[in-house]
């Protein structure tokens, strides 16, 4: 790898905004907020607006429309379907 090219790859925190939600993981993202993590050191904090404790697919609330398919419709529009 060429020296000086890539970004710092560091520990953060990202809070989902919504439910409080924390988890802490790596990434280049930069960050001028920080939080004290249970470990009792400080990392930057990013705050995200969703995330799997809030995104209706992890949580089981999604809702699916059941609009069917282009030959399901052309079939219903013309009253061929059976």
């Amino acid at each position: 790898m060429k020296q000086g090219i890539h970004p710092d790859y560091q520990q953060v925190v990202f809070m989902d905004t919504n439910s409080g939600y924390k988890f802490i993981t790596g990434s280049t993202k930069k960050s001028n907020e920080t939080i004290q993590w249970e470990d009792g050191q400080t990392y930057p904090l990013l705050k995200v607006e969703i995330s799997s404790d809030t995104h209706p697919f992890y949580t089981g609330k999604q809702k699916f429309a059941e609009k069917g398919g282009r030959v399901d419709r052309f079939l219903e529009k013309y009253n061929m379907k059976k």
